[in-house]
This record gives structure tokens, sequence and C-alpha cells, in this order.
């Protein structure tokens, strides 16, 4: 019995490694090509060299769209929190009318295509006559990025132990002390998480940022598509780097701040 263990856990172990090498090898393609000395984005890469971040990072036109995806991502964020965590607390403790149904259309981006949804709302915009690229991207990121609080936050909720609330309330505390000083400790890592899902599929959105983005407004993602159709050479590899870098320090930061274990155990 315990030969069988130690091989099914060899084997469980031989697998990650294997899909760790699968999802991480693309990525340390794309950062070694932003060093290549050659003129043309080849693998393996040619000589060492830095000067693609010199180039890029002088790239006034990379710059604004790096600094737009940013803003973007983080105002996303920000605005999905303060919708997505009051919604997940209404539709987990308090007695909605058609509960189910605003749990569902809350959770739509979910499972409509996003490039569908990304046409409808430029039809609904232009239908408006909203033409801030601004506004229009603004609405467009949290509606993709609500659903990750609310799904995140509705989990941690669940498993909430609520004999501390009620402790809590027998001694006389008010509901928002309830909240802040019991609920709230034990949903952080939801928040977090949701928080930090939302920050990276804003940055990284490409659908929804082609059909509502101008030349003027444009994020990254829309940016280093329209290099490529240029020329392929190792500055695509090198902005795409920073996005690498960007995802990674998000990380990071979620780790610093409540624990990535704890967040991803939602």
């Amino acid at each position: 019995m315990g030969r069988l263990s130690g091989g099914g856990g060899l084997l469980t172990y031989v697998m990650a490694t294997a899909g760790l090498v699968f999802i991480l090898a693309p990525l340390v393609v794309v950062v070694a090509l932003s060093f290549s000395q050659a003129n043309i984005a080849t693998f393996p890469p040619s000589g060492f060299t830095t000067s693609w971040y010199e180039a890029v990072l002088a790239d006034d036109e990379f710059r604004q769209a790096f600094l737009t995806s940013v803003v973007l991502a983080f105002a996303a964020t920000v605005a999905s929190f303060a919708l997505g965590l009051p919604a997940a607390y209404a539709l987990d403790r308090w007695q909605v009318p058609g509960a189910r149904a605003v749990e569902t259309v809350l959770l739509s981006p979910f499972i409509l295509p996003i490039l569908i949804t990304g046409l409808a709302l430029l039809q609904f915009m232009a239908m408006l006559r909203m033409r801030d690229a601004s506004t229009n991207l603004f609405i467009g990121h949290v509606l993709i990025t609500l659903p990750y609080l609310v799904r995140t936050v509705t989990a941690s909720l669940k498993q909430v132990d609520r004999s501390l609330e009620e402790a809590a309330r027998t001694l006389g505390a008010s509901p928002w002390r309830v909240f802040r000083r019991i609920t709230a400790p034990q949903i952080a890592p939801g928040i977090a998480a949701g928080c930090l899902f939302a920050f990276m599929v804003s940055f990284d959105d490409f659908p929804i940022s082609f059909w509502l983005s101008t030349a003027e407004r444009m994020p990254l993602p829309i940016y280093l598509q329209n290099s490529m159709s240029k020329v392929f050479d190792p500055s695509i590899a090198t902005m795409s780097t920073f996005t690498i870098v960007t995802g990674v320090l998000a990380v990071i930061g979620l780790e610093k701040l409540v624990g990535l274990r704890r967040a991803m155990n939602v």
C-alpha cells in the first residue's frame, strides 16, 4: 500500500513539474528574446543586450499605453471592489428578491463570449452617443472584472464562522463592528484574490479594449497587437516582458498582503 502511495506521489510530482514547465517555457522564451542582439525575433536569441529595453522605455507611445493599462486596471479593480463586496454580502446574507437571477446577471461575463460582450458594449455605447474612450473602457473593464470580486467574496463568506458573528452581536456589537472586526478579517484573502484576478484580467484584456479603445486612448495589449502587425523584433518581447513583470509583482504583492496560499484557498 505504501508503494502505491509513493508511486502516486511521484507521478503527481512529475505531472505537476511537466505542467509548470509547459506554462513557464513560453514566458522564458519571451524574456530571453528581449535580450537578443538580432534585429528580428528569433529563438535561440543571438548575443545579449539591453538596448531594446532602453528603446522601449524611450518610446512615448509605449509609456502612454503602459500607463493607460495600469491606471485602467487599478480603477476597474477599485470599482469592482466597491460594487462586488456589498453585492456578494447582500446576496449571501440577506433575503434579496430574485437573488439567483441577480447573481446570474453579475456572473454572466463568465458565460458570454468576451468578444461578443465587447461588440455589444460598442453598439450600446454608440447608440447612447458615448464617445469618451476613457469612460467606455472603464465601464467595459468593470463589467468583466466585477464577477471575480463577486465570486471570490461569495466563496469566502460561505467559509466564515457565523458563530463568532452571533456571539459578537449577542455581546452588543453593532452590525458594522461585527463586519469590521469579525467578518472582514476572515474574508480578506478572498477579497485580495478577487482584486488580483480583476487587476490582471483588466491589465491583459484584449477583446473589450479592441472594441472600445481609440488611437488616443490605447491600452497596452492593443498597442502590442498594432506593433506586431508592423514588425516583429525583440522590442515586442521586451514590451511583453514588462507585462509579465507586472503580473509577477501583483502576485508578490498579494503574497505579502495576505499570503498566496490563503488567498488561493477560497
